[in-house]
């Protein structure tokens, strides 16, 4: 399975990006797909994730915000960002999560099998 990302940028505060996440190797459909980010000095941290039934969970943060979605045909996931605050400036990495530790930690990126490269989102004040 391998996963590449892309869609980051420069944006001011305010604006809008929208992360794409394509997936090949592997049908998607079958996993949960997760987006995390990592800050300057900061761990890597849970963003947002679809499961394959199509559930979707938000870290709070981002709630209102952001909008994760997938496009089947392309074997894609995108992250939808509105509202960007200077904050949300890092690196967003996508993920499978296969299930390991009982399907429920979609929000642990130590539990996730594979990532994609990352991709550098950062917001201007």
């Amino acid at each position: 399975v391998q996963l590449q990302a892309s869609g980051g940028g420069l944006v001011q505060a305010g604006g809008s990006l929208r992360l794409s996440c394509a997936v090949s190797g592997r049908t998607f459909r079958d996993y949960t797909m997760g987006w995390f980010r990592q800050a300057p000095g900061k761990e890597r941290a849970f963003v947002a994730a679809m499961t394959s039934s199509g559930t979707t969970y938000y870290e709070d943060s981002v709630k209102g915000r952001f909008t994760i979605s997938s496009d089947n045909a392309k074997n894609t996931v995108h992250l939808e960002m509105n509202s960007l605050k200077p904050e949300d400036t890092a690196v967003y990495y996508c993920g499978v999560y296969r299930g390991r530790g009982g399907n429920s930690h979609y929000n642990i990126g130590s539990l996730y099998d594979y990532w994609g490269q990352g991709t550098q989102v950062t917001v201007s004040s």
